[in-house]
């Protein structure tokens, strides 16, 4: 089945946590195998989400939690926990979880945190490990970052497991995106193909919410939320002005979600731009025209735009960072002078007020919902490791924690479906146009 799971081998030792396998006798359950999470919670291929593929209607998730066996001995067990790519709020929380679960409900003592990312596990570079413990974790989830550093960049994946193995590791917990997953499953590869008996859990973190399969990465609505004080700002600023407007450029490089979640929740932006749109510029249909038009009917506008929006108004990108990704082109700074440059050209004098709050929104610790949610990934991702299961992301989808193979995530991002009631739902909110397209393209 494409979405099965891999395991280190058979169980053996009993899990120390004391839980039931009886429903309705009052004590919290362990969850089997067996149990499963159906892909398709629709009857009709016409209501998936923009990441499902006809035929999946049969296939099934497995549902995460506690296991009643372990693969491994707790009071033989070393763990490790890296976090990898940009900072995101959250971080700390997970790194906690994942401590407090390990130390107090399993009894594992040696817990190692892994230094600047995949870096960390290169010997040649050299950072030191942080021993991890209640007492050096028990503090940090207050604050924004990881305390563990982070980098970006491929290391080579037989170096990283050469060192997992020199380290004496069992379980590897690897917080990160897509790139980072993409790093474990190469790791898990090399150990496999080794015959070397160490499990590797993922954790998704990306505030753009684009990893696919699962609703939501923690530290997404952590970020939306802080976004909707630069909207809020924005939207000051331009009713504070006769054809004030206000534009608010936010992370999501192909992947528009924070951009719409904070529109939705202000309620006060006319304009989202996203990746996943195309827009023109010019034309009756273009942007600019319809901006135009609000003007003239309000005296003041709230545009929103993703990174990874108008991308294909530059001629080329600005080559690639250390994690393979394009670096994308200033999109909000295109937009601004593109308004600018109409405007006078119509002679309709606007007041323009430009806001990009990119890393303020990553950088602040985590908002009371995704603590909660980052709580319960940690300690997840701690069940699935300890009872080895190898090779996944721990992930939430339709009110579920599930195990999802990391192979099944890696080679595709998590998109916003235009077609969706949620993009509908912006549409709704902003009153902006379906389509800002004219037949032909006009660049």
């Amino acid at each position: 089945m494409i979405f099965a799971i891999e395991s280190l081998g058979e169980p053996q030792y009993l899990s120390p946590l004391g839980l039931s396998n009886t429903f309705g006798d009052d004590h919290c359950n362990y969850v089997s195998d067996e149990q499963k999470l159906q892909y398709n919670v629709f009857q009709l291929d016409g209501m998936l989400d923009s990441d499902q593929i006809p035929n999946y209607n049969d296939l099934a998730f497995e549902v995460a939690g506690p296991r009643e066996k372990l693969f491994f001995d707790p009071q033989k067990t070393t763990c490790a926990i890296v976090t990898c790519g940009g900072l995101c709020p959250g971080i700390n929380n997970v790194i906690r979880s994942v401590v407090m679960e390990l130390f107090y409900r399993y009894g594992v003592r040696k817990i190692l945190g892994i230094r600047y990312g995949y870096a960390g596990l290169n010997p040649k570079i050299g950072h030191e490990l942080l021993m991890l413990t209640p007492e050096t974790a028990g503090h940090i989830h207050h604050w924004g970052g990881t305390i563990l550093g982070s980098s970006r960049g491929n290391q080579d994946p037989a170096l990283m497991a050469d060192e997992l193995e020199k380290l004496g590791v069992n379980i590897l917990f690897c917080v990160g995106g897509d790139g980072t997953q993409r790093g474990a499953h190469e790791i898990c590869t090399v150990l496999k193909r080794r015959g070397k008996k160490i499990a590797v859990v993922g954790i998704p973190k990306t505030i753009d919410n684009d990893i696919l399969h699962i609703e939501k990465s923690f530290g997404f609505e952590t970020a939306f939320s802080k976004a909707c004080e630069a909207i809020e700002a924005a939207h000051v600023e331009a009713i504070g002005a006769w054809n004030g407007i206000g534009i608010v450029k936010l992370m999501g490089r192909h992947s528009g979600f924070i951009a719409a979640s904070a529109a939705l929740a202000v309620s006060e932006v006319n304009f989202v731009l996203i990746p996943e749109l195309p827009f023109d510029l010019k034309g009756q249909n273009g942007f600019l025209q319809a901006l135009q038009n609000r003007l003239e009917k309000r005296h003041h506008a709230v545009v929103v735009i993703a990174e990874g929006a108008a991308q294909e108004y530059f001629s080329s990108a600005s080559g690639y960072d250390l994690s393979g990704n394009k670096v994308l082109n200033d999109s909000g700074l295109f937009i601004k002078s593109q308004i600018s440059a109409y405007m006078q050209a119509h002679n309709i004098p606007v007041t323009i007020k430009y806001i990009d709050p990119s890393y303020i929104i990553r950088s602040v610790p985590a908002i009371p919902s995704d603590a909660l949610f980052c709580q319960n990934l940690g300690q997840n991702a701690v069940h699935a490791g300890m009872a080895g299961k190898t090779d996944l992301l721990v992930g939430w989808r339709s009110n579920a924690f599930i195990h999802v193979p990391l192979d099944a995530i890696i080679n595709k991002r998590k998109t916003i479906n235009i077609e969706s009631p949620f993009w509908l739902s912006v549409l709704a909110a902003t009153g902006q146009p379906q389509s800002m397209v004219h037949s032909p393209r006009l660049f």
